[in-house]
């Protein structure tokens, strides 16, 4: 039980802030009467809407499911002989063995 004595700090500052924020809140603030919610309601609802809200990117068209799982084509990596060695041509002989 000791050992959860170290969560007592943060509780404490948790709670503290819980009433305070209660405190800060109690009147409404911004609330209007009635009269003057129904009239913004309904100049609100009066309004001319877009057909259709404006977007910043172009909706993608979907793709088709095919159902299988496919990953995008990538180039295989090309190994390159190391700085001090030149590159054998295909049948020379005299070139340098490499495991493979």
């Amino acid at each position: 039980m000791e050992i959860l004595f170290w969560l007592v700090p943060a509780g404490v500052v948790t709670l503290v802030t819980m009433l305070w924020v209660a405190w800060w809140g109690r009147e409404g603030r911004g609330e209007v009467d009635r009269e003057t919610a129904a009239r913004r309601l309904g100049e609100a609802l009066g309004r001319e809407h877009k057909k259709r809200p404006g977007y910043a990117v172009v909706r993608r068209t979907p793709d088709r499911s095919t159902g299988v799982a496919l990953r995008p084509s990538r180039l295989r990596p090309t190994v390159l002989p190391p700085l001090g060695e030149q590159a054998a041509a295909p049948g020379d002989e005299n070139a340098p063995r490499r495991a493979s």
